[in-house]
């Protein structure tokens, strides 16, 4: 996941980065950073937390400047912990540079071991940060060559936005994996803006440009846009933004999430029938696509669970005997809805299946007669090697178990997911765009770097 934001040429650039990483916090809420460009010189404010915690009116006064880039982030390589906050920055042989990275490198680790024998010093545990000296032990001289011969050595996902002297970068790998958009202020034309989603335009009024095409680097400076092109790779978006990680009011790569989450609700319906009085979605990720199987049904929707939306992550509660209240602190059902009715339960995916189980439970404990699972995507069975943090391979559900053991183990009446061409068919899937879904199929694009040998200590800031 995470989520970048950066923004060229405007006076408040730092604020509407600040809104801009606000509109982007479902993509990370682990950390966040802000770094701004006041001509050549870098100002950077990060902390751990969520973005209305992090920054102040004192920490934005921090920022001078009329361009800077921001990120949330939401651990994959590196762990959570304080020097892997980004936008990552540094002072090097070219000048200063802040670079802010959604996506996992899968050969992070090779050359980390390559550039350490070189003599580099790392100062986090982050991939992200092999780019940096990757361009700092680069031949060449001109900043661009040395972040083009960067590019050429990393394999993986990334989607980077970068400011250095008196650009702003916007990098998308060959094949496309995460998302990244241009987008322009109309009451300011030499304003550009590049986000992960669109969501993050329509907060501050931002038009919708295009995407950033895979293996493009667009510079942006005072000569307008520059696009050079990296060889192309086949075109391997990642499902998965459109079945849950991105926002339903964003659109990516042309295609509405909103109108993909109701073409996968639609499509389930078709693929799995059931009699039932109403349709329920788990909230909020399966709302849409219960929408969708509502309208193609005709089965009433209503909204069986209510969620708290001001709750915190379960991770840190007390003790065993809390934890196990994680889902009643995050859903409630309506018992005086749902007692002694048919029930159709839709939910974007099952992972381990333990919260599906909790779900479900609660649903009988207010009443229900059959509860009827619904999933909007196909079955989890493989991890993701491009920058989602999934279980390894063993805890999944659909790796250990059949559908119907699945069934069984979150005690529903029934089951069902959508299959891997009704997901293609809502996503619109064609010739030109083409996603991946390795977590579904175990067809991986890049193959994965395997290393055996593992670090014995490492630095950990608190």
């Amino acid at each position: 996941m995470c989520g970048v934001f950066g923004i060229y040429q405007h006076p408040e650039a730092a604020n509407l980065t600040y809104l801009g990483l606000h509109a982007l916090q479902h993509r990370g809420q682990e950390s966040a950073g802000i770094v701004s460009n006041d001509d050549g010189t870098l100002h950077a404010f990060r902390a751990m937390g969520q973005v209305r915690e992090i920054f102040t009116r004192e920490s934005m006064q921090q920022l001078p400047g009329r361009t800077a880039i921001g990120h949330v982030r939401y651990t994959t390589a590196g762990g959570s912990i304080p020097m892997n906050i980004q936008p990552l920055w540094a002072l090097y042989r070219s000048g200063s540079v802040a670079l802010a990275h959604n996506g996992n490198l899968v050969n992070e680790q090779s050359l980390r071991q390559e550039l350490e024998e070189k003599g580099a010093i790392f100062s986090s545990v982050s991939d992200t940060e092999v780019i940096l000296q990757l361009m700092a032990h680069g031949g060449h001289t001109s900043l661009i060559e040395q972040l083009a011969g960067a590019l050429q050595r990393v394999r993986g996902a990334y989607s980077i936005v970068m400011t250095t002297d008196n650009k702003l970068i916007a990098i998308r790998d060959p094949h496309g994996f995460r998302p990244l958009v241009l987008g322009r202020m109309p009451t300011s034309p030499n304003t550009w803006v590049v986000a992960s989603e669109t969501c993050a335009f329509d907060l501050i009024e931002a038009e919708r440009v295009r995407d950033i095409e895979p293996g493009e680097i667009l510079i942006i400076d005072e000569r307008g846009l520059t696009s050079t092109k990296m060889p192309r790779s086949p075109r391997r978006f990642c499902v998965f933004e459109h079945v849950y990680f991105a926002r339903p009011d964003s659109v990516l790569d042309g295609t509405s999430v909103y109108e993909a989450r109701l073409d996968m609700g639609r499509q389930l319906a078709l693929e799995h029938p059931v009699e039932a009085d109403y349709v329920v979605p788990v909230p909020d990720s399966g709302v849409v696509a219960a929408l969708g199987f509502s309208q193609q049904s005709g089965i009433p929707y209503q909204m069986g669970l209510i969620r708290n939306h001001y709750v915190g992550r379960t991770f840190i509660e007390p003790s065993d005997s809390i934890r196990n209240f994680g889902v009643r602190l995050k859903l409630n059902a309506v018992p005086e809805l749902l007692s002694g009715k048919r029930l159709v339960v839709v939910d974007d995916s099952i992972v381990r299946g333990t919260t599906s189980r909790k779900i479900v439970r609660l649903l009988r404990q207010a009443g229900a007669k059959e509860i009827h699972v619904r999933i909007s995507s196909p079955p989890v069975n493989g991890p993701c090697y491009y920058g989602i943090d999934t279980p390894t391979r063993a805890e999944l559900a659909a790796h250990r178990q059949t559908v119907a053991e699945i069934a069984q183990s979150i005690e529903a009446d029934s089951l069902c997911y959508l299959s891997p061409e009704g997901l293609r068919k809502a996503v619109r899937e064609d010739r030109t765009h083409t996603y991946c879904d390795g977590c579904f199929t175990n067809d991986y694009p890049i193959p994965i770097e395997r290393l055996t040998q593992r670090r014995q200590l490492r630095l950990i800031e608190v």
